[in-house]
């Protein structure tokens, strides 16, 4: 199991996370060649901490492309996202990335 930890700077200017029901988003199912996300809200006024659990050891620069671009993609700030791997390939990382953004924006609108 490799550990990795990733902090990309916020953007001040994009709005505060603001995740609805129990104050996070959960994604994803750990499996074979799977992985679940959890967004959760962090100290206001900060970036984005990213922190991964992957059983495929040796990614990390493969890993710190996709999240910067998801990142600066949709412009975030004051969140922490965990992930748990079991080998998924960059394509999923990104889907389940986007699918629990996509329930945090949900989450804003309601």
């Amino acid at each position: 199991m490799e550990h990795l930890q990733f902090d990309f700077p916020g953007d001040p200017a994009a709005p505060a996370p603001h995740p609805h029901g129990p104050g996070y988003v959960l994604v994803g199912v750990v499996s074979s060649g799977n992985l679940e996300v959890l967004l959760e809200p962090a100290t206001p006024g900060g970036g984005c901490r990213v922190r991964v659990d992957t059983a495929v050891a040796g990614y990390g620069a493969v890993w710190r492309a996709v999240l910067a671009e998801f990142c600066a993609r949709h412009r975030l700030r004051d969140l922490t996202i965990s992930i748990n791997d079991m080998g998924a390939t960059p394509a999923v990382v990104s889907l389940r990335l986007d699918q629990a953004f996509e329930e945090l924006e949900r989450g804003a609108a309601r």
